[in-house]
């Protein structure tokens, strides 16, 4: 979302001064234990656990699945900040989400000209030298450069002891022209080739923006950026990649269309391998409920496995508007879930952590992360808000019962 992007310009968030390719773990601090109360301020979060003290942006979750005696726990990853120096902020619970502990740090020396919207990912099988479990993390560098001359890039670090320390092992993307790429996001496909998807700004005039990919043997070496979605109304902004592979095999990408007529509502489209997607200017399949509630800014999208073709998806987007236009009540404290295809229609519950009027700014409800536990039926969320003291935004997370 380009308001999103200005601001973090802004505000001076995303000026970075960052070192070395492998990083020692930072110095291990267990998770404030600090709970929000009604008294949030507008885009604040009204319940949660603060996951670390000031800004804190852009939060990820995962949890182990190849990983050995590791499997369970669950990692998360947020962007935030020392004065004018930015990180990949990396955190482990080991009980399921109740409490957090940072426990590594990503840094690039490339995102001294700006940092944001950074992925987590866990190979699910050996790529390249990559064995399976080894943790990915990538994030959009460079948006600060001098205008004129700046091309942002896409750097790929490893860590293969759940996170503590992290290694650069490719650049995947460097952008065409001066323009963004934003919100890289991972997946593998079953040749094994591992696949980066991001938005890509980079092919204006004829596209405002692209949802591209670039696929990679080894996690070293990147082919071309290809697009996936390019519509036919120059105008039109698709971004914000998130894909899951579903239990079937298929893959499911959820993103948003921003530009007239669309208002950045969350769409679906799938794909047999997670490389092939159809026709580019198809603009995919609503996400929305019978009623016609649907979400828009920021969306992300998860699954798990409850034995149907698709498994029961989980949804959630930074603001809830009816199929008038309105805001709907419930607006920041509504995820929505359907446990049929996802082109069918969706349903409403609440959300682990409720943030207060959240609007359409780069803070409030910003591409929070839900992360399913169905063996014990709780889902855990991650979502950013304002502090109700000194306003920095910052992320908070809950558990909640599965919908």
């Amino acid at each position: 979302m380009s308001v999103a992007r200005s601001l973090f310009t802004l505000l001076g968030l995303a000026a970075l001064a960052l070192s070395t390719a492998v990083v020692p773990a930072a110095a291990t601090s267990t998770a404030l234990a600090t709970t929000t109360s009604d008294a949030a301020p507008p885009g604040g979060a009204q319940n949660g656990t603060r996951l670390m003290e000031g800004v804190a942006l852009y939060p990820r979750a995962i949890r182990l699945e190849h990983s050995g005696d590791a499997n369970g726990t669950v990692i998360a990853s947020t962007v935030t900040f020392t004065g004018d120096v930015g990180h990949g902020a990396i955190f482990s619970s080991t009980d399921n989400g109740r409490t957090f502990s940072r426990i590594g740090t990503v840094s690039d020396p490339g995102a001294a000209e700006g940092l944001c919207c950074s992925t987590l990912y866990e190979l699910p099988r050996q790529v390249g030298d990559l064995p399976a479990g080894t943790l990915l993390w990538s994030a959009s560098v460079g948006q600060q450069a001098d205008p004129a001359t700046r091309r942002m890039t896409l750097p790929v670090y490893a860590s293969t002891d759940q996170g503590r320390t992290w290694e650069h092992v490719s650049t995947a993307a460097t952008a065409a022209g001066v323009k963004g790429l934003w919100e890289p996001e991972f997946a593998v496909s079953p040749n094994g080739d591992l696949v980066l998807y991001v938005s890509d700004e980079n092919q204006q005039p004829a596209h405002s923006q692209t949802i591209v990919q670039t696929t990679s043997p080894d996690g070293r070496t990147w082919g071309p950026l290809e697009n996936v979605i390019a519509a036919a109304d120059p105008a039109l902004r698709p971004g914000m990649p998130v894909v899951r592979r579903l239990p079937g095999g298929t893959y499911l990408m959820s993103y948003e269309i921003c530009g007239p007529g669309q208002d950045c509502r969350h769409m679906t489209r799938r794909s047999p391998d997670g490389v092939s997607w159809g026709p580019v200017t198809g603009l995919g399949n609503p996400v929305r409920t019978s009623d016609g509630a649907h979400f828009r800014h920021a969306p992300t999208i998860s699954w798990y496995n409850d034995g149907t073709e698709d498994g029961r998806l989980l949804g959630v987007g930074q603001m809830l508007y009816g199929a008038d236009g309105a805001v709907l009540p419930g607006n920041g404290s509504t995820i929505m879930t359907n446990d049929a295809a996802p082109e069918s229609p969706w349903r409403t519950a609440e959300a682990p952590v409720r943030i207060f009027e959240p609007w359409n700014n780069y803070c409030p409800n910003y591409s929070s992360t839900l992360l399913p536990m169905p063996e014990r039926d709780e889902v855990l969320e991650l979502a950013t808000g304002y502090e109700s003291e000194g306003g920095a935004c910052t992320t908070y997370f809950a558990v909640a019962a599965l919908p």
